[in-house]
């Protein structure tokens, strides 16, 4: 187990993606178990300035969140994201699978295809599964680069109403005249229904 070990080290550490446990068991040996390595792996790193993270169903070598001021200087922002496609970003992250016509009702104004086309090319959106209603209409999801991003494992793991408000990012109550759609669907997201809209693809 120690060797592979550091064979599922050495892949992580030479890989610019995360990589999943079917890769490393494909790369390893016949006979090796990638899944046990992993956990014996990530164990080893706990408490060190690089952790085993898992990202979505794949798994990465990250900086440990705490030391993250110490890369701040080698981070280069391209370019900011527009108030429309941070919007958009947030109802695809928390109501996906989601389609462009559920996107525009939660928001009450439509949404331009420029948008969302600026979340595909930056791969935090991908298209998901076509809904089988009528026209049968694509629907987005975030993909695991917008998780890796943000430091998630899953979109489970975004912060709730509760934390948002407590962090100022949210109003107690909608502003006047604004659609109570997008709120009253929110409020379904907070407890036992959140799981059923994250299904996995």
């Amino acid at each position: 187990m120690a060797e592979q070990e550091r064979m599922v080290e050495a892949v992580l550490f030479a890989s610019a993606e995360p990589v999943t446990v079917r890769d490393l068991e494909h790369r390893m040996p016949h006979g090796c178990d990638a899944g046990q390595a992993l956990e014996h792996l990530r164990n080893r790193y706990e408490g060190r300035g690089v952790r085993v993270v898992r990202v979505g169903e794949a798994w990465a070598m990250r900086t440990a969140p705490d030391l993250g001021f110490l890369m701040q200087k080698e981070t280069v922002e391209t370019r900011k994201l527009s108030r429309a496609a941070i919007e958009t970003l947030a109802i695809i992250a928390y109501h996906q699978p989601c389609t462009r016509a559920e996107i525009e009702e939660i928001r009450g104004v439509s949404v331009s295809r420029g948008t969302i086309d600026q979340l595909i090319e930056m791969e935090w959106v991908r298209l998901g599964r076509r809904r089988m209603t009528p026209g049968r209409p694509v629907t987005f999801v975030v993909t695991p680069v917008f998780l890796d991003h943000f430091g998630l494992e899953s979109a489970r793991d975004l912060p709730g109403l509760k934390e948002l408000r407590a962090a100022g990012l949210l109003e107690n109550r909608p502003p006047p005249g604004s659609m109570p759609l997008g709120e009253d669907r929110n409020e379904d997201d907070t407890d036992d229904g959140q799981p059923e809209l994250f299904e996995e693809e």
